[in-house]
This record gives structure tokens, sequence and C-alpha cells, in this order.
């Protein structure tokens, strides 16, 4: 964003913010409902001049992340974390479900303002306890958010803008905590949420998986982390945290045993894969002993069955539909199943799946949540028209966008 406008967003952040500390719901229309509602929770437990955040106790903090999902998870991807950080000059928190900083990694010039504010392990970040931010907003709401510099409550951090995501259990959907990245508000980006949202996708690829597939309970905590498969949008599949290189085939066929949690006989399997092509028997056995041989022997036969823990993206999807959480169903919608897949079953399941994104959506139109999908179904009009007609009159900050992406579809 260019410097001027960015100057002048700051301008009337910290007008709003002074509006509000003292003339109250004045303030209201000029912030965002989600903002205003904070300021409010702000209010009633803290006083805007906090100096920082305050500090739970030490032990029990290291207790909480010593070999939780959260550190395995980090701890996988933490170079990519820490490169992201690095480049950005970002500071970079993970928390727990309570927003209490449990992880950060920061650039040379973000950890010192960070320290000084206590954006460190053990720092409380909901918003009772520093004011307004975007971990608390992100970790309430249950979807991406960003503060940019006076939106924050206490003026200790009014010169910051931050971006966080949930970071969500891939199996069960239970929110585990948030990872925020923050930076000094002249260096805002639009890309900060994506980064966000990719940040915390890239956490849950890594989390050890806390149930079956089948949702039929917890796993052991001594058993195998397992295998998370990424199949909407771009597909990557990781065993035990590490990333298996298959080909397409391999892909489809190991997406179909996830998804068959019962498991398949040979006939199923080379219909579900290859419908009425003609492909031989030997070639789908010779396929599944590739498999069988990158999972380490965790694939059993007769019938063919994963024995391992399972998750998928597909199925966390459609669990977030079907519990009604929408935003987060198109935060975890990452796109069309395996593109271009020629498997007939896949073909079919994506089908459904993108119907009933679309189909949640046209029920319960969010508009963050349309702008988000709209980003990978830009021309499902019908989407951006009922969010429109639904938000009618109502002044709103993302009808500018909602209207913008509709020209652009029909022109």
């Amino acid at each position: 964003m260019p410097q001027p406008e960015l100057d002048e967003r700051k301008r009337a952040c910290h007008h709003a913010w002074t509006t509000f500390v003292e003339q109250g719901d004045a303030a209201e229309p000029m912030v965002r409902p989600e903002i205003l509602t904070s300021w409010a929770r702000s209010e009633a437990a803290i006083t805007p001049e906090i100096q920082a955040a305050p500090l739970a106790d030490e032990s029990e903090t290291t207790s909480i992340w010593r070999d939780s999902p959260l550190q395995v998870a980090v701890e996988r991807v933490e170079s990519e974390l820490r490169r992201t950080a690095e480049d950005g000059d970002l500071v970079l928190a993970v928390t727990d479900a309570d927003t209490r900083i449990l992880w950060t990694y920061g650039g040379r010039v973000m950890r010192r303002k960070a320290e000084s504010v206590n954006f460190v392990a053990g720092g409380r970040w909901d918003d009772e306890s520093v004011g307004t931010n975007a971990l608390d907003l992100a970790n309430r709401l249950g979807e991406p958010a960003m503060v940019f510099s006076a939106e924050h409550y206490a003026s200790i951090v009014h010169n910051w803008v931050c971006w966080a995501a949930p970071v969500l259990d891939p199996v069960s959907g239970r929110r585990l905590g948030v990872i925020d990245l923050s930076t000094t508000w002249d260096r805002s980006h639009p890309i900060g949420l994506a980064t966000a949202r990719v940040m915390a996708r890239l956490i849950e690829t890594a989390l050890p998986p806390s149930a079956q597939h089948t949702g039929a309970g917890p796993l052991d905590d001594t058993g195998d982390p397992g295998l998370v498969m990424t199949l909407l949008g771009t597909a990557e599949v990781r065993l035990d945290g590490q990333r298996l290189l298959l080909n397409r085939r391999q892909t489809e066929v190991l997406a179909l045993l996830a998804l068959h949690p019962e498991g398949l006989s040979l006939d199923q399997l080379h219909a579900l894969v290859y419908g009425d092509q003609a492909v031989t028997f030997s070639t789908l056995k010779a396929e599944v002993s590739h498999l069988r041989a990158a999972l380490g022997g965790q694939l059993s036969s007769r019938p063919y069955r994963l024995t391992m823990p399972v998750a998928t993206d597909v199925e966390h999807v459609l669990a977030l539909v079907r519990r009604g959480r929408v935003a987060a169903a198109v935060d975890a919608y990452g796109g069309d199943l395996l593109p271009g897949t020629n498997s007939p079953a896949l073909a079919e399941l994506g089908e459904y799946v993108a119907v009933a994104v679309r189909e949640a959506l046209l029920a319960d139109p969010q508009p963050d949540a349309v702008l988000r999908y709209a980003e990978r179904a830009p021309y499902d009009t019908a989407v951006i028209e009922r969010c429109l007609a639904v938000l009618g009159d109502t002044a709103h900050p993302a009808k500018p966008l909602l209207k913008g992406r509709l020209a652009a579809a029909t022109t």
C-alpha cells in the first residue's frame, strides 16, 4: 500500500481510537464491528496506557509447550517460520487456546520491540489482558484477523500491524491456538493476512493427528503421528511430518485409501481409481506396492487398508461445514480436489465438497468468508450476489471489495 494511504489510514485509526476513549460508542461508525466489540471488552478490563502484556507463570508455560502437538508441529516447520520472520523483519508468535504465547521468533528489529511489551513466551495476549489485537480476534472469532495501528486498544502497540490465523486440529477441528505475524504499521502489506493463513496451514499439516480420521476418539499419545494429506488445491502428503514424493496416480490411490478407513478390495480400489479405463490389476498392484514401501509397510492387504492415523483436509472441511463453521471451512478449502484427476470417485467427491462449501456460503454468506471464497472461485457470482443482497443497505467494509469482485467476474 502506498505510504500516503498508510499515513491516512493510521490517522483515521487514531481518530477513531481517541473518539472511543473519550466518547465511547460515538466511534461506532469509524471502526469495524469486531474492533468496537473488542475495545469495549478491553475497556472493561484494562487501561489503554498499559505498558506490557502480563506474563503467565514461566514453569506452567514451559510445561504446556513441552511435547505438545503444537511444539511438535512448530519444530517440524521451524526453519520455514524463521525464514518468513527474517525475510519480512516480522515477529512470529504461536499461542495456546487461551491466547498465551508459547513460542516466538523475530527478526532483529521486531524482536527488540516485542520483548519490550512482553510479546514473548508466557505473554497473555487475550484482549482482557492487553487489549484488542489480532491474536485475540483470530482466536475468539475462529477466522484470520488483522489489527492495524490504533485499532489496537493499548497504545503501546499503536505502531504495530498484526495478522493472525487460527491453528486447528486437522481431525477434530478443535482450535489449538493461533499464529501471529507482526511488524511496524508502515510495513503493512495486503499479503499479510494471506501469509498468516499459509503459516497456520503449514503448522496444521505438521501436527500429529489427535484422532483417527473416523473420529472414533483420541489416539494413543505414544502412537505414530501418522499421515496428513492435503488434497484440495495443491496436493501434499506428509508421513510423520516428512513430505512424501509420490506421483499423481499414487497420490490418488493413497487418497482413496485414506477416505475409506474400512478398507477396499482390489476390485473396489481399481474401480474407484480407474473407472472404465483399460488398466490391468497388475498396474494397480505395482502402485500399491510402491505406496506400502513409502509408508514403511503401514498398508495392509485383503482388504487394502491404511494402518496408521490419517487426516485429510477433505474430511476437515466437511466436518466444519457440518458444524456450521462456514468461515473456517472456507479458510480450510484450498480449491478443487486434485484438479484434473482421472479418478471418477475423486472427481465426484471433489464436486461434493465444492457444492457443500458453496451451499454453506449461500445459506450463511459471511462477507469476509465470501471474499476468501471468491479468490478460489472468482466466477461464482451467485455467492457474491447473495452476500450483497443480505447486506442490503448495511454499511460494511467488505461491500466495495465484493462489488469489485462482482464487476470483475461479469466483465
